[in-house]
């Protein structure tokens, strides 16, 4: 078997592999024609010239498989081996590398009229397409697309078992009465995308089975069901557009909706915000309430203090909930809409705001207040809004809020900055810096209290190190850093409020509200300037 007849076998497969190819050699190369398959596992047929340079070409290989992208190897022969292919020896070689075998696997739980009509749509999108059912019948090889692989079991979940589900595969779940035996072999595995066919009333149901099985709510939350897009499907091949619309969906990681709806000021677009902190919590929750989608990023261990409301405390583990409003830790875009889907905030560890360029939302807030910029540049976003010092609005941003306590705050400026950062926290009942907690030394925090707590001035409110630090006065413990973080010596670690049991430490902050009223009055001004 030649190699070409070899690459046309594993193609079909669908067995990963790249197939190198000479295409320009000048001096003293060791081949000036050649092919080469690389697998996966980094096995070779044929050859590019042996040594060092088949070595490096085919490490080449293996990380264009990896980024399942082709790719152009060139360089010069060298005493040693290739040079980005030492001393020159006059040779040098381009390869081109491109890889196959890669596509999609779609596996189907359940042969029948709905699943048949998903195969057929997705043969010719390019899916590897696996079926499985513990009917013969249903099975028919005329029943589904030429390459279908079909696998029969003696009962579901046994043709479940013969499976090879992964973390690439797109798994759709379409039985007549098998859907709970289903669900519970797949709920768990990893995989690109799971859907389950299934009304709204049943969905509950069989999610409040997998609860009873001690399945994890990550797991249940990740499964797409009811499946597919609501465009008004009521045949097998209507069904099928929908179902494959959604993993496609999935697959190109896209934001989905209309195309008609893919304008620059979409009100329903997405609004990134930069920062999960208390005020920038105050600021999500006005914007969600408002009919908006937000999502947020900020570092993977957030060093807020006002832990009960702030939602980057879910980069922590456990979901947050805000005044009836929920948000979730997200890793990836997928992740990201699926949230969104649930009328919930996705939040990102992303300190660089990298995913803006996959999200792409019509409105970008900084609400890190760090009292200058990181990083935020107006062009980030079509609309790009800031909070505090450190912006100057019509340069960096369309638009800056000032956040300085008084009779400025919350005043959208479009053209110029804010006040200066004074230094000195806002006053309550008398008290500014008094109030606020930091870092007697550098080291790592160990709390004695938590927040909502009433302690009196000189009580030991937590450790740093092995140094104590001491309440300055009596009041509620209204901020505290999360436990076991490092901090520097100054750092803000906290804060009392004076006002005692009056006091709130679960609800957005005055100052959050207002500022969060703000961000949105700028956000439709921006809005309704550009559109005239």
């Amino acid at each position: 078997m030649n190699i070409f007849a070899k690459a046309a076998q594993l193609e079909e497969q669908n067995t990963p592999f790249a197939l190198a190819n000479i295409i320009e050699t000048r001096g003293s190369a060791p081949r000036h024609s050649g092919q080469m398959i690389v697998k996966s596992d980094g096995a070779i047929i044929g050859t590019v010239g042996g040594g060092m340079i088949e070595r490096y070409v085919i490490e080449q290989s293996l990380e264009a498989l990896q980024e399942r992208k082709p790719r152009v190897v060139k360089g010069r022969m060298t005493r040693t081996g290739p040079e980005a292919m030492g001393m020159d020896c006059g040779g040098a070689m381009s390869v081109f590398i491109d890889v196959y075998g890669l596509r999609p696997n779609l596996i189907l739980i359940g042969a029948g009229h709905v699943n048949r009509a998903v195969a057929h749509a997705a043969h010719v999108l390019g899916f590897d397409i696996t079926v499985a059912d513990a009917y013969a019948d249903s099975l028919a090889a005329e029943n589904f697309p030429a390459g279908t692989k079909r696998v029969q079991g003696q009962t579901m979940e046994d043709a479940i078992d013969q499976l090879d589900i992964n973390k690439d595969s797109y798994v759709v779940i379409a039985t007549n009465h098998q859907d709970q035996d289903a669900i519970t072999k797949v709920v768990d595995c990893d995989t690109k995308y799971t859907g389950l066919m299934a009304s709204r009333r049943k969905v509950q149901t069989l999610f409040n089975h997998l609860r009873s099985c001690n399945v994890s709510e990550a797991h249940i939350q990740a499964i797409h069901s009811p499946v597919g897009f609501n465009i008004g499907a009521e045949t097998p091949e209507e069904i099928a557009i929908s179902i494959m619309g959604e993993i496609l969906k999935v697959k190109n990681q896209a934001a989905g909706g209309q195309m008609k709806d893919d304008t620059r000021l979409n009100r329903n677009k997405l609004v990134m915000i930069r920062g999960a902190g208390d005020i920038a919590t105050g600021v999500a929750i006005r914007l969600h309430n408002a009919g908006f989608k937000v999502v947020m990023t900020d570092i993977s261990q957030p060093t807020v203090i006002r832990c009960t409301v702030a939602f980057a405390q879910c980069l922590y583990g456990e979901p947050v909930e805000v005044e009836g409003v929920k948000a979730q830790k997200a890793i990836t875009t997928e992740d990201v809409f699926r949230i969104l889907d649930n009328k919930q905030i996705p939040v990102l560890v992303d300190e660089e705001c990298a995913s803006i360029d996959k999200l792409k939302p019509t409105f970008l807030i900084d609400a890190i207040l760090a009292k200058r910029n990181l990083g935020t540049r107006r062009d980030m976003a079509p609309i790009t809004i800031a909070l505090g010092p450190g912006f100057t609005a019509g340069t960096d941003c369309d638009a800056v809020i000032e956040t300085n306590r008084g009779h400025y705050m919350g005043r959208v400026i479009y053209n110029g900055a804010t006040q200066p950062n004074t230094g000195i926290p806002g006053n309550i009942a008398g008290y500014t810096h008094q109030r606020v907690l930091r870092a007697p030394c550098e080291g790592i925090m160990h709390n004695h209290v938590k927040l909502g707590d009433i302690v009196e001035e000189g009580d030991v409110i937590a450790h740093v190190g092995d140094t104590p630090v001491i309440a300055p006065l009596g009041g509620m413990v209204r901020g505290l850093l999360n436990e076991g973080l490092t901090v520097t010596e100054g750092f803000k670690i906290g804060d009392i409020d004076p006002r005692g049991i009056e006091a709130d430490f679960t609800t957005v902050s005055d100052k959050a509200r207002a500022i969060g009223g703000s961000v949105l009055e700028a956000m439709l001004h921006l809005e309704q300037t550009a559109l005239n």
